[in-house]
Formats: structure tokens, sequence, C-alpha cells
């Protein structure tokens, strides 16, 4: 997996910009000895907003940029003058990237439709200068608020493919065969097992124009939600399917187990999966004859899933799926939006290599200054903008 361009698990470190000081300062022109405290606001701070980009389909262009910086707002100045807000710094993000905290691996935010921007994290506001606290009783403030720092946070980004159905089977169930056959999609097909290494997406077109997504992911093996073989590493991808058609070749020794062990591998990894509508497909149907069809339909299928004998090569029971299929994705009750789940990172679904990723660059000494910050003369003022119950959160729209 080394040299694949298929990036859709990446840890990079983000920082939104401290807000500028406010200006202490008085107003000094001729003839007027006492023009008064004049300082300005200082500038917001730079937000770091995540953005949507259906042109994108991995995370390969963060792989090399590990670190999201945006910039400081700057000092208020005389004349009432705002200082000028920070850069924000934008990440595009392919349609469907769920956010975790690196350090706890709690789900922050996820991003599904094309240019949906979400404001990760909030830039410090900028410090009120001396002239917003002149009062009649108080007519020579000589102090002014410093700006809020910013906000520093290591942060999982993970790529979940959008699809409808999702393909799920153990290795040369058929599943690239069956992709290639529906869809103008091309994975890589072979005799031997693990021939898909990455996902795979591809266009089914349907009756009267109409058409629907399926999605390929490397084939599951017994234990793959512990770790073994590729299964652990894709199959988030399957959390934002609608469907999931389960691939059986019918020369299996035994269907209802293979079945079940699928569904127990699921349910292992993600235990929401268990809800999600399945449809069986018995593959390689071109090999069987009459009798043996019958026999398989009465004596070797599991009851509670609807199923369908199918062959790619030979183009056998094709639209009968594409029908069963289009039924289940378009039962209100199977909705993609209504059925994503997204369970915290724990040690079982993090990425080894990205998890203990040590980042080069430490916090910048400009993050926050001391000597920048007015001097505040010890007093904090009643219209201090700073309540103390405030919140750094995700969407946080101040």
């Amino acid at each position: 997996m080394a040299g694949s361009n298929f990036i859709d698990y990446v840890k990079i470190f983000c920082r939104s910009g401290r807000g500028g000081a406010g200006s202490l300062h008085f107003h000094r022109a001729k003839y007027i000895p006492k023009g008064g405290p004049d300082g300005g606001d200082g500038g917001r701070g730079g937000h770091v907003i995540l953005r949507g980009n259906r042109n994108l389909w991995t995370l390969l262009h963060l792989k090399y940029r590990r670190h999201v910086f945006a910039t400081n707002g700057q000092a208020g100045g005389a004349n009432r003058s705002t200082g000028r807000d920070g850069e924000d710094q934008v990440i595009e993000v392919p349609c469907g990237t769920a956010v975790y905290d690196a350090e706890t691996g709690e789900f922050l935010c996820d991003v599904t439709g094309d240019g949906e921007e979400v404001k990760l994290l909030r830039g410090g506001r900028g410090g009120l200068g001396n002239w917003q606290f002149k009062s009649a009783t108080n007519r020579t403030p000589r102090y002014a608020q410093p700006g809020e720092p910013g906000i520093e946070k290591a942060i999982i980004l993970e790529l979940k493919l959008l699809a409808d159905v999702g393909l799920v089977g153990f290795p040369n169930a058929g599943k690239s065969t069956l992709l290639s056959a529906v869809s103008a999609a091309k994975p890589k097909i072979a005799n031997y097992p693990f021939t898909t290494l990455e996902p795979n997406l591809g266009i089914v077109e349907y009756r009267d124009r109409q058409s629907f997504v399926m999605a390929d992911i490397p084939g599951i093996i017994e234990g793959a939600s512990e770790g073994r073989g590729l299964g652990l590493r894709f199959l988030r991808h399957i959390e934002r399917n609608a469907v999931l058609l389960f691939m059986i070749p019918a020369d299996s020794d035994d269907i209802c187990h293979e079945y079940s062990v699928l569904c127990n591998e699921l349910a292992t990894f993600n235990p929401e999966l268990a809800d999600k509508p399945r449809v069986l497909a018995i593959t390689k149907c071109d090999l069987l004859d009459d009798e043996l069809m019958d026999d398989i339909r009465q004596n070797h299928l599991p009851q509670d899933v609807p199923t369908v004998f199918i062959s790619a090569v030979a183009g056998m029971g094709l639209l009968e799926l594409k029908d069963l299929l289009w039924r289940e994705i378009n039962d209100e009750n199977n909705r993609i939006p209504t059925k994503i789940t997204h369970r915290d990172l724990d040690e079982q679904h993090r990425v080894k290599e990205e998890d203990e990723f040590i980042f080069s660059e430490a916090p910048s000494e400009d993050f926050y200054d001391e000597e920048e910050a007015p001097d505040m003369g010890g007093k904090m003022q009643d219209e201090d903008r700073w309540d103390n119950d405030f919140e750094y959160g995700v969407n946080d729209e101040h």
C-alpha cells in the first residue's frame, strides 16, 4: 500500500490565528490638547475551515501538507482604526470526510456536500481598544485588551466513500467482475486473492436514464475486524453505503456459514452496520444447472435476506439485481444521511503509522507574544468580551 495514491486516513496539525491587540492611544492634534482616547480594536485571527470538493477523491494532497496555520490578526491603531483580520486557511477535502480529535479520538464533524464549509477552529477575537472603555466617569482609560489566543489541535481526517451500494464478500467472490459488468469502471481482475487493493467506484445505469453509485472494497476474510488482511483498513467505506450487497460464489461449501462470517465481521467493526439493509447475490451461477440452482435456493440460503442468482460474465440476473437494489436504495428508511453513524476512533480503528506521526515543527513563538499585549494596568472592565464561560466549538458562527 506504500506506493498507492489512494490515501483515506491522514493526521495533520492545525492552528487558528490569535486576535490582534487593542490599541492604547490618545488623540494628538494641534489646538486639541485633550483629544481623548482613540485606540482602535484589534483584528480577528484567521479561521481554519474545511470545504468539500467533489473533484477530490483522496487525501493525498494533505499527506504532504501536515501543518495548516492561519495568520494572526493585526493590532488596532490610532483614530479608532481596526486592525486587519487574519487570513483564513481553507482545507479542501473530498466529500465524505470525517474529522476526529487526534488525542482523544472524539468525532468532531464531517463534510458530505460539494462546497459545504465547516469552521473547524475559530480564530481568536481581537482585543478592544481604549476608546471602547471611555465613559462619563472614566474619560482617559489607560488600558486596552490583548487579543484572544488561537486554538491548536491535531486532527485526523478519515475519508469514507459516498456510494449507494457497497459490495461485501470474500476474495475472488466476483465483486470487481460485477462492477466492471454493470458500470464503466475498470477495476483490476485476476484469479488470485486480494486483486483489489483500493476501493473502486462505478456509476450503474438504470432504467429511464437513472443511475446509482456502487463501491467495491478489497475482499474481507475472517478476522478482518481484528486487523487481518486488508479488510480493517477499508471497512470504513461501507459505513456510508445505503445498501450492502453480499456476494458469495455458487461453488462455496457453505453459503450460510460464509454469510454469517461476513455479517459478524461487519458487526464487530461497527455494530451500527448490522442495521443496514442487505441483499445477497449468489455469483458464478453460469456454472450451475437448473437442478443445482433449485437445490441451493431451497436448502442452502439464509432466510432473512432477499437473494438473487447472477453471473457477471454471462450477464445472467443483472437486470433483476438492479431492480432489487433500486427498490432498496429508494426506500425512505434506507437513505444515506439517516444511516450514517460515526463511531469515535479507538485503538482498533486507528492507522498505526499515522497515529504515531510526529510533527516536525513546534508551535511558533509568535503564537502568543506577551510583549505585544498592551498594558492592562491590572484592571479588567465589565465590558470585557472575554466571557469566562466562553467555549471553543466547531461551527461557532461568531
